[in-house]
């Protein structure tokens, strides 16, 4: 059959992604890792540069995406497929272009983990992220901001006379617009992917890409790259090199059932390598990535067999579903690296995904070289390194065209940032007629230079932080009686800037002019960053009280609420204020007739009385159950929690000594409901 490319759907149970969040991100990221000189001195010159260059501070101008819950209902998510007579491909371009399916149709058999379900979870930059199939990930250090977001997608015209489906965006975090163009030759088993990242603009701009592929966990699945060593790093935040497969002589991580804890292992490629990555199960088939030499990093994610990462397996998919494994192939050796990226200038490569059959007794043999020798032999066979090269400098002319037929949209903010700055993208459309009604506000301060009313009732839109948009601000003119508006967005773009007595007297000026619960949580958010625990409370607590007078839509209410009330409470128990937290957790969102159940509302419940020194009642939360349904990746908040109660419940009124806090652990252990630690215990 001829390459196609048509719409479809994927019929899935699926968990509504629920609203964004309408307060803006103005907490810091957490910390990156940081190696003290002496480590740093043992890396090579590139990485050790690299490792500290550009970290991201600050998620603005991209919102928080943590409104989603854990009910799934039947649902349809509007997919693209690519086809041949050898592949099918399945695409989801609203859900951050993820290559969702991979078919070799000859064998029946998926080539990734493809989640039988759609559930969201904290594990992206912006919060919500899902699990399966191949995702982009392009910004920062971690799962893209875009990762549950719409990009836009077309046909395209492929190198080979066919069609292919284009991908693209504007990336938020860094103003980087990105194209995937992915086709099919006619008999190809092979999928090839063209990825270009641009910086269109006249500085030096931070880049940053990792693809990362899911595929079946089983105890026969072996994980083969070109290395002899790997950099290790776990959730202690150590980086180390080691030598693979067996670091320091102990289980052999190739296989990946057999570690107990999650970790990462990047795998050290010399320079003139070919660069491939593959998961081969005990009869020696398996999926296989490689590309042209620009993707130079490959990488092992494994969740371990402890307790804490088999049951993030599970929160991510349906019971009974089997476990999964990443590999992964990116820009830098490390995932904790960004490159410079020069001005005017872009970053293109392209990648191949496709079956791979290499001799079992080979792969599964003793010896770590024949069994790589083997992958990298089939491979050669299968698709030569000299074909990737060719398919590469064949789609190049290609990168520029024009889409024929538009399949999906993304957002509005290429088509702004395109106008503001003059940009021409040949091949990447941002036209005009996508911007919505997020970009209103400020395509009338770019286009008039005047900064618009609010909407009477609603919560203010998302905000813009780049220092183009921050002059924009500063000499905009506004309506009267409209300074506070303009002077809470100008704050919002100093506080992103790293001005932060700027910003406090920006949003000071906005709660004078007039006393909006927005400016008031932006003031508490300072106060707790500079360690003013009191006045952070006392900020949340009116912010609360002029919630409630806005007049927002009951949808708009609860996601308002719900927002502030999971930042105000810790703020107040931060403050020696539990009987404050307490009244604030017990008051109903707009439009409901009880205070909310939310899993994290009940945690919140739960260190609230403890803090009141009420351990039992505190108990009762986790004796009840529940469920905190964006809990993040490597928070302990819920183990911590847990262990507290059980010391004061075990200490009853008196101290709690190291003895008793090991009483504890022996005599209450965590429930495995509880428990998702990625960590030794320590």
């Amino acid at each position: 059959m001829a390459t196609t490319v048509r719409r479809t759907v994927v019929s899935i149970p699926a968990a509504s992604l629920g609203a964004e969040n309408p307060l803006p991100a103005l907490r810091p990221l957490d910390e990156p890792p940081r190696l003290d000189a002496g480590d740093r001195a043992r890396l090579p010159a590139d990485m050790a540069r690299q490792l500290g260059y550009a970290p991201l501070r600050s998620l603005l101008p991209v919102r928080l995406r943590d409104g989603y819950r854990r009910e799934r209902v039947p649902a349809e998510l509007d997919a693209v497929v690519i086809e041949n007579d050898r592949l099918r491909a399945t695409v989801l371009p609203g859900l951050g272009g993820r290559l969702y399916s991979l078919v070799h149709k000859p064998a029946g058999r998926e080539l990734l983990y493809r989640n039988p379900v759609f559930q969201p979870a904290n594990l992206a930059l912006a919060d919500a992220w899902f699990s399966g199939g191949v995702e982009w990930n392009l910004g920062a250090t971690g799962h893209a901001a875009h990762t549950c977001a719409p990009l836009h997608a077309a046909r395209v015209a492929a190198p080979d006379g066919g069609e292919m489906l284009r991908l693209w965006e504007w990336e938020r975090l860094r103003d980087l617009p990105f194209q995937l163009d992915m086709w099919l030759p006619e008999d190809s088993d092979f999928l090839y992917v063209g990825v270009r990242v641009r910086n269109p603009h006249d500085r030096t701009v931070p880049a940053y890409w990792w693809s990362n592929i899911a595929v079946p966990e089983a105890p026969d699945t072996r994980v083969l790259a070109p290395a002899d060593s790997a950099w290790h790093f776990d959730y202690t935040a150590a980086l180390t090199r080691v030598p693979v497969p067996r670091p320091g002589g102990g289980a052999d991580i190739s296989y990946t059932t057999r570690s107990e804890h999650a970790a990462d292992y990047f795998f050290e490629i010399e320079d003139d390598d070919r660069r491939w990555v593959t998961a081969l199960d005990g009869d020696g088939h398996g999926l296989v990535q490689t590309s042209t030499d620009t993707l130079r990093g490959r990488k092992l994610f494994l969740w371990g067999q402890g307790r804490g990462g088999r049951r993030w397996q599970e929160w991510l998919t349906a019971p009974g579903t089997g476990g999964y494994l990443e590999i992964q192939a990116g820009l830098a050796r490390t995932q904790l690296e960004h490159i410079p990226m020069a001005a005017d200038s872009d970053f293109s490569w392209l990648e191949a995904y496709g079956p791979l059959h290499a001799d079992p007794a080979a792969v599964h043999g003793g010896d770590w070289q024949d069994a790589r020798g083997a992958a990298a032999a089939a491979l050669e066979a299968a698709l030569p390194r000299a074909d990737v090269e060719a398919a590469y400098a064949a789609w190049l002319p290609y990168a520029d065209a024009e889409p024929k037929e538009v399949l999906a949209a993304g957002s509005g903010w290429g088509a702004l940032e395109a106008e503001r700055g003059h940009h021409r993208l040949p091949g990447t459309p941002f036209p005009a007629i996508g911007l919505g009604e997020a970009q209103k506000p400020w395509i009338e301060l770019l286009l008039a230079g005047v900064f618009p009313r609010p909407v009477a009732g609603a919560a203010p839109g998302p905000a813009l932080v780049s220092p183009q948009w921050r002059d924009l601000l500063e000499s905009a003119d506004t309506y009267p009686g409209n300074e506070w508006f303009l002077d809470y967005h100008l704050g919002i773009a100093q506080w992103a800037a790293g001005d932060r007595a700027q910003a406090v007297r920006s949003w000071e000026r906005s709660v004078a002019a007039h006393t909006s619960p927005w400016a008031l949580r932006a003031l508490a958010v300072a106060e707790a960053e500079s360690g003013e625990a009191q006045r952070a409370a006392d900020r949340y607590l009116e912010a609360f009280e002029q919630l409630g007078g806005w007049g927002l839509t009951v949808r708009e209410g609860r996601a308002a609420h719900r927002a502030l009330v999971l930042e105000a409470v810790p703020a107040l128990l931060a403050a020696g204020r539990p009987a404050d937290a307490d009244r604030l957790l017990a008051r109903p969102a707009p439009g409901d007739d009880a205070a909310p159940e939310d899993g994290r509302f009940r945690l919140l419940r739960a260190a609230t009385a403890l803090a009141q020194g009420e351990p039992a009642r505190a108990r009762g939360h986790f004796d009840a159950g529940f469920t905190v349904d964006n809990l993040r990746e490597g928070d302990e908040t819920l183990s911590d929690t847990w262990y507290a109660v059980a010391e004061q419940l075990l200490a009853d009124g008196g101290p709690v000594t190291e003895s008793v806090r090991e009483r504890a652990r022996a005599e209450d252990p965590l429930p495995a409901a509880y428990d998702f630690r990625m960590r030794p215990e320590t």
